[in-house]
């Protein structure tokens, strides 16, 4: 289904959209080859709180940003290159419900669905891509990914030393190795983490020690919260040259402190190619059905479609940002 939509029109003016929302923020994604295969909120774990973030699948790439104005703007592009991602599903508690684990190399972090259905949608979808990249490139799934950060909420003392606790002067800091949550005193030393960064990153007093006596080759994700082991993946086929736009673990995620917008409904994800979709007489305006709203919702024109009629894209003001 995703090969017959690669040179379509209907794919094009997609693409076209979604460069148009993230307007000057963002980097191009149209390229030979590329094609959109579906789109939709989510809500990512940031470091401080649960935050709706939108995400849009390729078939090569993921990509997901702020909502600065709902299907119209979004800022904060990340782009991940589906080849380095991995997918592990997350058993439900009573706070949290429909999560899964998102890894790559330089990033890791956990996102939630509004439904069950949703969530087997989204890891059906991106699964089937990155099996798809793969087979075509001929190359193994990369087993060595990022850690994922422990939300600053889940630790109000340090959890290396168990002694620090935290205070708006005693800051908390991540081990870029392991995730951890840990104080100054227990992660004063860097290691350089090459698929990471090309700088030496914060780690702990305990992934330090680790790392400072395995072979260099084996440093990277040697151990710790989150981490994995493995030998990385090769270069994309598809051109990825811009997967890594401000997307690395090291730079304390930024996006994170930036406000969602209150009030965002989270509407059905649209999976472009489905059999369903393309048996609509028009599949760019099929209504999208918020899973939280207990009224029916008349028939729209998609998110993808609403940003092509809309302003052309300006700058967001800091802000904003």
């Amino acid at each position: 289904m995703v090969d017959r939509l690669v040179n379509s029109e209907a794919n094009t003016r997609r693409i076209a959209s979604v460069e148009n929302c993230f307007g000057s923020s963002g980097v191009p994604l149209a390229m030979q080859g590329r094609v959109l295969v579906g789109e939709g909120v989510l809500t990512k774990m940031c470091r401080k709180r649960p935050k709706s973030r939108q995400f849009f699948l390729f078939n090569d790439i993921l990509v997901y940003g702020n909502i600065v104005i709902g299907k119209k703007k979004y800022n904060k592009q990340h782009i991940m290159p589906l080849e380095e991602v991995s997918l592990e599903s997350i058993a439900d508690n009573q706070q949290y419900r429909n999560g899964w684990y998102i890894r790559t190399t330089t990033k890791s972090f956990v996102v939630y669905a509004a439904t069950s259905t949703e969530k087997q949608e989204w890891m059906a979808h991106i699964n089937k891509c990155v099996e798809d990249l793969l087979r075509k490139s001929g190359k193994k799934p990369v087993e060595n990914h990022a850690a994922v950060w422990v939300p600053d909420t889940d630790a109000s003392i340090c959890m290396h030393c168990k002694k620090t606790q935290f205070t708006f002067i005693q800051r908390r800091h991540h081990c870029r190795n392991c995730g951890a949550v840990v104080c100054a005193g227990c992660s004063a030393k860097k290691f350089l983490l090459p698929q990471q960064s090309t700088k030496a990153l914060r780690v702990c007093d305990a992934c330090y020690e680790r790392l400072t006596h395995v072979p260099p080759s084996s440093a990277a994700g040697s151990g710790g919260v989150g981490a994995s082991t493995g030998a990385g993946a090769g270069d994309n086929k598809l051109n990825t040259t811009t997967t890594t736009t401000g997307d690395s673990s090291n730079d304390e995620d930024s996006d994170e402190e930036t406000a969602s917008p209150g009030g965002e409904s989270h509407d059905e994800p649209r999976f472009y190619g489905d059999n369903s979709v393309l048996s609509a007489a028009d599949d760019s305006s099929t209504a999208l059905a918020s899973p939280y709203s207990t009224t029916s919702v008349p028939t729209v024109s998609s998110s993808l479609d609403q940003c092509v009629q809309s302003s052309p894209a300006v700058t967001t003001p800091s802000s904003l940002c």
